[in-house]
């Protein structure tokens, strides 16, 4: 399955650590997702050499080929915010997981939309288990 894993970049990476766990079990299991370097500690640093436009294109290219999106939603994120209404609005399942304690926008938590899940968790295990979840319950 072709996942998009969505996270923050520029607002901040204080769960970095996270996001290399969730690519990683994800890429173990088989999953083929094309933003795994998203997780990567240089990835503020490679995203430079990358212009808006080109960010924006590959991106939503990314999102249109995916069957599915999961985002860490810890930490704020118009970028993911935009990502998650952009699948929604393409017809993709979303998962949205974020740490217990965290304010995450009430335009996630909130949203009706049949296609968004959203899950908490205490640690990364159990993150990679609901990631693991959602994926299996997907046609």
């Amino acid at each position: 399955m072709k996942i998009y894993f969505a996270c923050s970049i520029t607002g901040g990476r204080d769960f970095e650590h996270v996001y290399q766990a969730l690519t990683q079990a994800l890429l173990a299991d088989g999953h083929e997702i094309p933003t795994a370097h998203l997780a990567d500690s240089t990835v503020v640093e490679l995203e430079t050499r990358v212009s808006p436009r080109e960010v924006y294109a590959r991106d939503v290219g990314w999102i249109a080929e995916s069957d599915a999106l999961i985002a860490e939603v810890s930490v704020p994120s118009h970028g993911v915010g935009y990502e998650i209404g952009y699948a929604l609005e393409a017809g993709k399942p979303v998962l949205c997981l974020s740490q217990q304690g965290r304010k995450v926008s009430k335009m996630i938590t909130g949203n009706p939309h049949t296609g968004l899940t959203t899950r908490l968790y205490r640690d990364v295990p159990e993150a990679i288990h609901l990631a693991r979840e959602f994926v299996r319950r997907l046609p």
